[in-house]
């Protein structure tokens, strides 16, 4: 059994010693390899560039307009100086959702690209648009990026205002609603709401 399984190792080594017209199977193999691990690393190191607060803000279109408006709010400076970025709200934790995320991303590179919200007034004109895409995101997700933070099995209703301990108890603990449908605005602007229900 033993000399079985030497042969068979040794015809698995002839194999991979056995050149092709140039280089060998196993030279081709762990090239194969080094090349993927060299490929994985620079794509992760990319995804993770692209995953910073510095890299959102790099355009004016985000640093001028919805990055300010980011300025005045809780989430940007608090009490307890927990702050949330760009990428905190706006990109998935998960790889998978995150990997989907960026590839709808692009869209947004096209945008920059062609000057869809180059300028204030036509960042304004395509605010309610933009916003009913990340609510609709977010309501999909239940407010998946909100609950990175705000983890509901933790919430204390008693210190909580009666309304939001209300909310909270019966309509979020039901799953009947998720965080984007009250916290409409909780970061940035609202644009005119005229026709939306609650407002």
């Amino acid at each position: 059994m033993i000399a079985k399984l030497l042969s068979s190792l040794q015809k698995v080594w002839t194999v991979l010693r056995k050149p092709s017209v140039h280089y060998s199977l196993g030279f081709l193999t762990l090239g194969g390899f080094v090349a993927g691990v060299i490929f994985w690393g620079g794509f992760n190191t990319a995804l993770e560039a692209t995953n910073q607060e510095a890299f959102c803000i790099s355009c004016h279109e985000m640093e001028n307009n919805v990055y300010e408006e980011l300025k005045t709010t809780i989430h940007f400076t608090n009490r307890s100086g927990v702050r949330a970025t760009c990428p905190d709200c706006h990109v998935p934790h998960n790889w998978t959702d995150k990997i989907a995320r960026k590839m709808q991303a692009s869209k947004e590179v096209w945008g920059k690209i062609f000057g869809t919200i180059n300028t204030r007034d036509k960042f304004e004109a395509k605010r309610r648009e933009l916003a009913e895409h990340e609510w609709a995101r977010l309501k999909a997700n239940d407010s998946l990026e909100c609950r990175n933070c705000h983890n509901f099995d933790y919430m204390d209703f008693t210190r909580q205002s009666p309304r939001a301990a209300n909310m909270h108890s019966t309509s979020l603990a039901s799953g009947e609603k998720t965080c984007i449908d009250c916290h409409k605005g909780i970061a940035h602007h609202l644009p005119d709401m005229k026709g939306v229900e609650g407002f």
